[in-house]
């Protein structure tokens, strides 16, 4: 046995096991507003707890395993707290990556760690409806800056025509929609296209709904709790489908449902997590994230339901492509691509 090794193995063991304490300490941040009031200058702890009605000896703490972490800057000088503009675009932003809502996402997925544990054994599905609030919650929030900096500005431009239509007045079907956030992406931008989403999950359609008549666009988008294999209507021009197909059990009847609906001359846009065709090139830091989650959320999900498919979030682009021809599909391409997601444009 090498010993240096050993203690290789050890130091990223500590860090793994800091950072999964130091989740909960983010989440706390998050609820509390600690970053958006850290964000409007430099504190010491007692001031801190005058600026954010906090008990001082938990902002304290809080504080100072923050700076551990990184995510916040310390001077030892005057012993005050503070953020970067780098640490405060990140973790405070509402326009920015909403780092907080990830760790709140799972946060929310490991209460179902019994669950999963025991599923396991059994080979039984977890649904998504019977994770903890704060994963539906968290999802929406933590992937809702990725599509604001992408969808409109190179997503929508990437696909042959779809722009055009658009602009001119489109039907446009949102399919897991979960929250709503890309249904109204797309609305508030091309105001003379009107959107459907849907979702099989009730509360994340109730949710979708407010969030839709807070933006007032409810005279031209519409949500509705179905299945991405029994949503409503046909001859739309643009079907949509973010980061969940490979969550389906059957994602083969989704495929085949969307090119029934779809227009003749429709295009499908179908974005999925980024993944390799080699397993080993996934073995990274981004790899990691979405194996964790699909051990927890997409694969579970996915047996819990009738079909026969477990792609998990790491399926890659050849087994959706699978999938796709065999619902008929004749024309498949990846129009554009992120460090997190793989971007399809698919007619039938």
């Amino acid at each position: 046995m090498n010993q240096d090794k050993v203690t290789e193995f050890l130091g990223r063991f500590v860090a793994d096991l800091g950072a999964t304490g130091a989740a909960g300490s983010v989440v706390i941040g998050h609820r509390l507003g600690l970053y958006r009031a850290l964000a409007e200058g430099p504190a010491t702890p007692g001031q801190f707890a005058e600026r954010t009605g906090c008990h001082p000896r938990y902002l304290t703490e809080w504080l100072r395993g923050q700076a551990a972490g990184g995510y916040v800057s310390y001077d030892p000088a005057t012993g005050a707290f503070s953020l970067t503009e780098e640490q405060a675009y990140c973790l405070a932003d509402p326009n920015g990556p909403d780092v907080p809502a990830a760790f709140l996402t799972v946060l929310g997925y490991l209460r179902a760690e019994s669950r999963i544990t025991e599923a396991f054994r059994t080979g039984a599905g977890v649904a998504w409806h019977e994770h903890d609030e704060d994963v539906f919650v968290g999802c929406d929030a933590f992937y809702r800056p990725g599509y604001v900096a992408e969808l409109i500005p190179s997503w929508i431009p990437a696909l042959d025509g779809v722009d055009a239509k658009l602009t001119a007045g489109a039907r446009v079907a949102d399919l897991g929609c979960g929250l709503g956030s890309s249904s109204l992406l797309l609305a508030e931008s091309y105001p003379r296209t009107t959107v459907v989403g849907s979702d099989y999950h009730a509360e994340s359609i109730e949710l979708a709904r407010k969030k839709a008549a807070e933006a007032g666009v409810t005279d031209r988008v519409t949500f509705e709790e179905a299945s991405a294999q029994t949503f409503s209507g046909t001859n739309y021009d643009l079907v949509m489908m973010f980061d969940c197909l490979h969550d389906m059990g059957d994602p083969l009847g989704a495929a085949r449902r969307v090119r029934e609906a779809l227009a003749p001359d429709g295009t499908w846009l179908l974005v999925e997590p980024f993944a390799s065709e080699k397993v080993e090139d996934n073995f990274n830091p981004v790899g990691r994230l979405y194996y964790s989650g699909s051990t927890f959320l997409c694969v579970p999900n996915a047996l819990s339901q009738q079909g026969g498919h477990a792609l998990g979030a790491q399926a890659g682009e050849a087994a959706v492509h699978q999938v796709i021809a065999e619902a008929g599909f004749t024309r498949f391409r990846r129009a554009a691509e992120t460090p997190f997601n793989l971007v399809f444009e698919i007619r039938p």
